[in-house]
């Protein structure tokens, strides 16, 4: 049999072969399971000896209920399931977790939550489970209002995937709502300081917001596109809010597209890479000394006007 080599790989000649000439393959009958809507919720379904089964029930049962609001009956139903999940079925342990820790938050548990996400966070092998843990944890913090913990998570998130432009506009957007936190007369002079760095920081993480849309919207299309499109409106109008000088605004652009160069950001694309093989640098080492730096360490004043 003649053989072809393209590019070093090597094809049967039988693969462009007229369809006569292939031997046909019988599919035997095949009879789909079906179920009543619903199912997982009657009695009857849980009693059974399969562990499989008894999984699968009690987690249908808990998503069931975060879908209706009723945060207490998942929680039950998600504790019992982790009593039936396999050893080695680690994917649906950690999304069994998540429930849990979402459901925990929702009824004001928050040291419960941070446990069971805390939890995620040491069997976490990849970028795919850190990143989830970490939107966790933001979530978390997000609803019981620490702030500084949110934007720790939201730092680790762009330093994890640094050309995710929706981490870089939470970041941003969340550091441009701390400006409008007033504080008391007393921690007034204390918190300048403070809300000088918080300013530069929206700015820097706004504008790479931009720069990174502005290059995937070249690759999208529909709803993807409209979404970038929006979001790309919104970090304009909280960048003409916080209103930079020209100068201060092509220094920002200038050290947050660095590294915005096609071959860099398609070598440095770590989704679902082994942690074992992933080395980032903390936000401060590979973002925020160079954001100093370019402000000058100069006072408000200087910066914004």
């Amino acid at each position: 049999m003649l053989r072809m080599e393209i590019l070093g790989s090597t094809f049967d000649d039988s693969v462009f072969s007229e369809a006569r000439d292939r031997v046909p393959v019988t599919l035997t009958g095949y009879s789909a399971k079906r179920c009543e809507a619903q199912w997982f919720c009657e009695s009857a379904a849980l009693q059974t000896e399969d562990a499989l089964e008894k999984q699968k029930v009690l987690k249908f049962r808990g998503d069931l209920a975060v879908r209706r609001g009723d945060y207490q009956t998942a929680l039950d139903s998600y504790s019992s399931c982790l009593e039936w999940i396999a050893d080695n079925n680690l994917t649906i342990r950690r999304d069994v977790l998540e429930g849990m820790a979402r459901c925990c938050t929702k009824l004001g548990q928050r040291d419960r939550a941070l446990d069971l996400a805390n939890s995620l966070s040491k069997e976490a092998s990849n970028t795919c489970h850190l990143t989830s843990v970490l939107l966790l944890k933001a979530g978390i913090y997000q609803h019981f209002g620490h702030i500084r913990s949110r934007m720790w998570c939201l730092q680790q998130l762009c330093n994890l995937l640094p050309f995710n432009p929706w981490h870089w506009f939470s970041l941003g957007r969340m550091s441009a709502q701390l400006l409008e936190v007033h504080t008391s007369a007393e921690q007034e002079k204390a918190a300048e300081l403070s809300e000088d760095r918080t300013w530069l920081k929206a700015c820097a993480c706004l504008i790479r917001t931009r720069l990174l849309l502005r290059i995937l919207r070249q690759q999208q299309s529909s709803f993807v596109l409209q979404r970038s499109e929006n979001t790309l409106k919104a970090s304009d109008e909280a960048l003409r809010r916080l209103n930079p000088p020209e100068s201060t605004l092509q220094a920002l652009t200038e050290v947050m597209s660095e590294d915005l160069i096609p071959e860099k950001m398609r070598e440095d694309f770590q989704d679902g890479e082994s942690l074992a093989s992933v080395c980032v640098q903390s936000f401060r080492e590979r973002w925020w000394d160079k954001i100093l730096l370019t402000g000058g360490g100069e006072d408000r004043q200087a910066l914004r006007t």
